[in-house]
């Protein structure tokens, strides 16, 4: 059987090309500013040289021509730096070559100080460098160096040794590696890489339910009256202040009345009690219409249009089920699942029921549901809307998601989407895979130094090519232990985790005022807002110094581009195991700014006890030798310290449980 010629391994072998999903099955990605590491692994038979170039093909069809220098020979390892500047679809291949410049270097300079063959070396030197001059495409002062050069191995008034030298001067390779001479080509597949903008990457989120910001109690008759869009927007500069970016709102559409959920998740609802925003659907409306206790659509653009005016975006939270009274359920019956005691199958995640809310079958008709969503995503995009937040996108088909993602980016490529999907790590990568731009994480349930070094180091690894990660230290629906019982300064410390352990994070509001009382027996706070109104007094929101925190750890992200990135992070080794430490580095050639940076963050897990430790820095890892002294000011409390390879922390909850330093160059 005769093997196809794409099949083929090549004249120079190319192989183990990333970042690669599934061999170009779906995109891999980047942001603008992003740098891009392309590897493969390149070799060839013999002791001759090979070289390697990367070309990207630009959304444009313009073809960019990057070098990839050999980054370790035992290995066979190449690598180029792609740091893009605009967004699209590109692509890119990687072209080996045999490399007769490179074999007659290496021999010559070998062969001529021993003595052997030395005038056939300089013979060959003219023969490879003529070549190379006249048969790669050059410029007149580059083309006037190689001439120079093979003047120079000709002289026969000198010493071998120096025509050599003279021969290979830096603006000499400089000139040859610029423009190589390549013999045998042979070039990789095509790979795709999408380019996105930043904000896909890197985000701030903050989290309101819209109704409790201006809600009211009639003390007298114990009526509550709804916080609207109005009153929420009131908050709007608060939140900017912060530095936050995106204001993320949980589901502000009609909620159901049957089988609404009552305070503290009760399974009858006292009157007055709201309801849970996701048990979408009345007789006001669904998906498209907004709760009329909030406002009117208008209204609703005009808060976006006072977000935008604060440099703040819109995240909308769409829960694709419906509460019993939800239109659809009269119009399209078929898109919910009967069962065969003819009632309609509620959603369930054992031991929990949630009566108030039926899940959507995507099977009996599966382009009538597909319309009605992309319709309803359509509407709030109209609306201002530029990210959303999924919940629950694992429960759905993937194949609508892989459809509904295409399209949207097709059409709205600035739109981002976090998936919220607390499952098994196959579901949430191709999630990622499929285009989900972040993912919520594990980053809550990770309660030690060793689980969280370990966590971080997966999320930077060889899933940062497509899944991102978004870190949140507490959500409306998560409380976890350590945080039940952390007080003020572990909340800091999370807070501070989560801004420099990802590029995107977010913060629930109350999170200020340490909410930490969980509902018995539930990692939940109890009086869960999803359930009831939850206005708070922000007038007192710095009392533990968590607003002013949040502000500082933003003006930080913003300032330091390797805070921005999810690669570039190294964990550190440190004497006391409840103490983490690593460190985010980007290097100049990787910066949009040509200015390298490191971020040093080191945090105590124990918010009972001072714990001191010794941490031992790998210090290539941060672009220094072993000996170089690091300056440093900690964000969190202003000291400045002179840091080195090794250094001692101590960690003293009544002050700081972590240290969040930048290094100054």
């Amino acid at each position: 059987m005769e093997r196809s010629p794409e099949l083929s391994v090549g004249r120079i072998p190319i192989v183990d090309v990333e970042p690669s999903l599934e061999q170009g099955r779906w995109p891999a990605r980047a942001v603008v500013g992003e740098a891009v590491p392309i590897t493969a692994t390149i070799f060839r038979e013999g002791h001759d040289s090979e070289g390697a170039t990367v070309v990207v093909t630009d959304p444009e069809g313009k073809r960019h021509t990057l070098p990839m220098p050999q980054q370790n020979w035992g290995l066979s390892l190449y690598e180029a730096i792609f740091l893009p500047t605009k967004e699209g679809m590109h692509s890119f291949r990687v072209e080996a070559w045999s490399d007769p410049v490179g074999t007659w270097i290496h021999a010559a300079e070998v062969k001529i100080h021993a003595g052997v063959d030395v005038h056939l070396m300089l013979d060959e030197g003219v023969d490879v460098l003529t070549r190379a001059r006249d048969t790669v495409r050059r410029g007149a002062a580059a083309r006037e160096s190689l001439t120079e050069a093979i003047a120079a191995l000709k002289n026969g008034a000198l010493a071998p040794e120096k025509r050599l030298a003279e021969a290979l001067s830096d603006q000499v390779r400089h000139t040859l590696a610029k423009a190589p001479l390549r013999e045998w080509v042979t070039a990789s597949a095509e790979y795709p890489l999408l380019i996105q903008r930043e904000k896909a990457l890197v985000s701030a989120w903050y989290e309101i339910f819209p109704r409790s910001e201006g809600a009211k109690l009639n003390k007298k008759t114990g009526e509550w009256t709804s916080g609207t869009f109005a009153t929420a927007a009131k908050r709007l500069p608060a939140i900017a202040d912060m530095g936050f970016d995106v204001v993320y709102l949980t589901p502000i559409h009609p909620i159901g009345s049957t089988h609404r959920k009552g305070r503290n998740n009760s399974l009858e609802a006292a009157p007055g009690d709201p309801g849970s925003p996701y048990a979408i659907g009345s007789e006001e409306g669904g998906h498209d219409a907004t709760h009329p206790d909030l406002g009117t659509m208008r209204s609703f653009k005009n808060f976006v249009k006072r977000a935008r005016e604060l440099h703040l975006e819109v995240a909308l939270d769409i829960a694709l089920n419906a509460s019993p009274n939800h239109p659809w359920l009269k119009e399209h019956p078929e898109w919910f699942t009967t069962r065969l005691d003819g009632t309609i199958a509620y959603a369930e995640n054992p031991p929990k029921k949630y009566q108030d809310i039926y899940p959507f079958n995507f099977e009996n008709d599966p382009e009538g549901a597909y319309r009605a969503w992309r319709n309803i995503f359509q509407l709030w995009i109209d609306a201002g809307v530029t990210l959303f937040r999924i919940d629950n996108p694992h429960t759905k088909p993937l194949t609508f998601w892989e459809r509904l993602l295409a399209d949207i980016a097709d059409a709205h490529p600035d739109v981002i989407f976090l998936a919220e999907a607390f499952t098994r790590p196959a579901m949430m990568h191709t999630l990622a895979k499929i285009g989900f731009h972040q993912s919520y994480t594990y980053f809550t349930w990770r309660q030690t130094p060793e689980e969280m070094g370990e966590y971080l180091k997966e999320l930077a690894g060889e899933s940062s090519f497509y899944m991102r990660p978004n870190f949140w230290p507490t959500t409306h629906d998560i409380l976890t232990p350590d945080m039940q019982r952390g007080g003020a300064p572990y909340w800091k410390m999370r807070a501070a985790l989560a801004a420099t352990g990802s590029p995107s994070y977010g913060i629930y509001a109350g999170y200020e005022f340490v909410e930490s009382v969980p509902r018995p027996g539930v990692e939940e706070q109890i009086d869960n807002e999803k359930y009831e109104y939850k206005p708070r007094d922000w007038s007192k929101a710095d009392e533990f110094g968590i607003v002013s925190l949040l502000r500082t750890l933003n003006e930080l992200r913003s300032d330091h581009v390797s805070l921005r990135r999810l690669r570039g992070l190294t964990v550190h080794r440190t004497t006391n195991p409840n103490v983490l430490c690593f460190t985010r580095h980007v290097p100049a050639n990787e910066s949009p700014k040509g200015r390298e940076d490191t971020v040093i963050v080191v945090a105590s897990f124990d918010p009972h006890s001072v714990n001191d430790a010794i941490v031992t820095l790998d210090m290539s890892s941060i672009g220094k030798q072993d000996d170089d002294p690091i300056p440093v000011v900690d964000a969190v409390t202003g000291a400045k310290y002179t840091w080195g390879r090794e250094f001692f922390v101590r960690l003293d909850p009544s002050q700081t449980l972590v240290h969040v330093a930048t290094v100054r160059l």
